[in-house]
Order: structure tokens, then C-alpha cells, then sequence
């Protein structure tokens, strides 16, 4: 079926917050990613949420953002209607406002999340809020999520060399001046290549969050960022604590690159020429002996290998957050 909107995902979320599971959301930026995420929500029945950074726009589009979200939106549509679960796609990460007003107008995303964590709180507040406005204006049902605190590390091009935690009184103050959907916390996760042992999470945080919310009549989900490195007890304390949206995006990057790896490095000399053969590659190998294996080096065996890994480690994901066996579209 084709992948939903706001409205749809809205359900979800409320679903999640009375369950008690998360939805793992997962960066894209190509289709073998995005496949294998299908199919590892499908066979794990849980609904899944994609995610596209305005990098990946511009990648999947040679450089044009909104040609590569419409080419992928148009896939991702495609491919979803093979599938007997409910299918979103969030904008993560957006701080172009011109490219969140073209998103809204497409009508392509699920969500988006306005990421104005970087500016000083008023400043946050009054560009989180100009992105609901701008829903609200296009009568649209698209869901917005912003950020408040800043988590440390490298996402999208964004850095930021240092954590600020999520005060929960602040939370309640953004969340009712923005009138965003959901909030996306700090509590000591980090973008990128992590350790969880070496991260200081604070759960407590979180609960402190949630409950200052509840205090104030907002049940608003929350969303944890840079959870690569976040090992599964950990993850599953937070869930605790009202977090319905965890992103994932490094872990798929590494085990795209790494099934690769591991192909090619099972018979190098299928890709390489050996020591002794010139490596003529410029006229494919005309005048050796020696040719590169085309059952080895054809794309298409390496993207399948790569979409069953990632369909593999997907499903664990959904397992972990609980989402497993929770789709509402079936």
C-alpha cells in the first residue's frame, strides 16, 4: 500500500505512547537502504518510518534536493504498495526554510522535523513555530517535529562539539508556544560512531520530560536522536519514558559499506587484477589473460546482499524498540 501521511502516522504515534514501543526511523539515501528496510519491517510486521536529511535529497537528486525527493518519494510509493504495512516518510534534520515550504507544498512527507536546536531559545521557538504555521496555512496534515538542546556530533553537515541537555520545564514552554508534534530531546546520545558505554544517557531526564509535559496537559511524543551507539537495554530503558521515535542512520551507512567489503574481500582477484597482470582497466582487460568475475563485480549482487543485511539487522531493530507486530495497516 502506498506510504501515509501525518494524519496516519499521528495514529501510530498514539499507539506507540499507550504501548509503550518506539518506531525505529531510518535515513535513506538510495534504494537498496530503503528496500531492505521494507522488507525488514514486513517481516517483522511493524510499521516503518523513513527518513530523508536534505543531503540525501540533494545526493538522490544529482545535486537537486526537490528532484530527489520527488524521485524518491516516487519510489518509495512504488515499492510500499508491495507491502501490507503502513509506510512513512520523515524530512530529517531540515533547516532551509524555502526547502520545508517546497516539502509542504509537494505534499510528499509524513513529517518534518525543523532542526533550529543551534539558535538560542526564543529564536528556536519563533522558527519552529513559523514551520507549523506554515502546515496549518496549507491545510496540511503533516506532522512537525523540533528539537530542544543540542546533541553532540556531526548530522547532515550539522555539528555541534557539545551536549546540551533538555531542561523539562523549557520543554513545556517550547511545546506550547511552537505547537509542534513532537519533541525531539537531548538526554546524552551523540550523532555518529558511538560507544553506548561511553555515552551518558540520563533516562531520568526523560522521564522528567515526559511527566512535565503530562503535568501540562501535553502528551506529546518524544524523539531520540543519535542512537547508533545506543545498545539495546539502553534503548529500551528510554522507550520507558515516552520516546516513540528513535533514530537510526550511521548504523545502516556502516553496514551497507561493510557488506560490501566483506563480498569483495572474499576473492579480490574476481575484482583486482593480481600482482603481475597490468590493471588495464581503461580498455577492460582486452589484452591479459585475466578478466574480472561479472558474477562478483554486477551491482546488482552486491545491493541484494546489502538489502538482506540491512532487512536482518532492520528486524532486530523493531524487536528491540517493540514495534514488532505492532503495524496498524495490516
Amino acid at each position: 500500500m502506498p506510504f501515509y501521511g501525518g494524519e496516519e502516522l499521528a495514529t501510530v504515534y498514539d499507539e506507540a505512547l499507550d504501548e509503550g514501543f518506539g518506531l525505529i526511523a531510518s535515513n535513506i539515501a538510495e534504494p537498496n537502504i530503503m528496500m531492505g528496510l521494507m522488507e525488514g519491517a514486513d517481516r517483522m510486521d511493524s510499521d516503518l518510518l523513513l527518513q530523508m536529511s536534505g543531503g540525501a535529497c540533494r545526493f538522490a537528486g544529482d545535486g537537486d534536493a526537490v528532484a530527489g525527493l520527488k524521485a524518491m518519494g516516487n519510489y518509495i510509493e512504488t515499492i510500499a504498495e508491495r507491502y501490507d504495512i503502513g509506510v512513512f516518510l520523515n524530512m530529517d534534520h531540515q533547516t532551509d526554510l524555502e526547502f520545508i515550504e517546497q516539502q509542504i507544498e509537494l505534499d510528499i512527507p509524513s513529517s518534518i522535523m525543523i532542526d533550529a536546536s543551534h539558535e538560542p531559545f526564543d529564536e528556536n521557538v519563533a522558527t519552529s513555530r513559523e514551520v507549523v504555521e506554515m502546515v496549518e496555512a496549507a491545510d496540511s496534515d503533516v506532522l512537525i517535529e523540533a528539537e530542544l538542546g543540542q546533541i553532540k556530533g556531526v548530522e547532515d553537515e550539522i555539528e555541534a562539539e557539545e551536549a546540551f541537555y533538555t531542561d523539562p520545564e523549557q520543554a513545556v514552554e517550547f511545546v506550547d508556544k511552537t505547537g509542534a508534534d513532537l519533541l525531539a530531546i537531548s538526554v546524552g546520545t551523540q550523532h555518529g560512531v558511538a560507544k553506548g558505554k561511553d555515552l551518558e544517557l540520563r533516562p531520568d531526564l526523560a522521564q522528567d520530560i515526559r511527566q512535565a509535559l503530562r503535568d501540562h496537559g501535553l502528551d506529546t511524543p518524544l524523539v531520540l536522536h543519535g542512537s547508533s551507539g545506543v545498545q539495546p537495554d539502553q534503548l529500551q530503558e528510554m522507550l520507558k519514558h515516552g520516546i516513540c521515535k528513535v533514530n537510526k542512520d550511521t548504523r545502516y551507512q556502516y553496514e551497507y559499506t561493510r557488506t560490501a567489503y566483506d563480498l569483495y574481500s572474499e576473492d579480490p582477484n574476481a575484482i583486482v587484477p593480481p600482482e603481475g597482470v597490468e590493471d588495464a582497466r581503461d580498455t577492460f582487460f582486452n589484452e591479459t589473460e585475466w578478466s574480472p568475475n561479472k558474477d562478483v563485480f554486477d551491482p546488482r549482487v552486491v545491493g541484494r546482499d546489502i538489502r538482506e543485511r540491512i532487512a536482518d539487522v532492520h528486524a532486530g531493530l523493531t524487536e528491540v524498540s517493540g514495534s514488532a507486530g505492532q503495524s496498524l495497516f495490516k
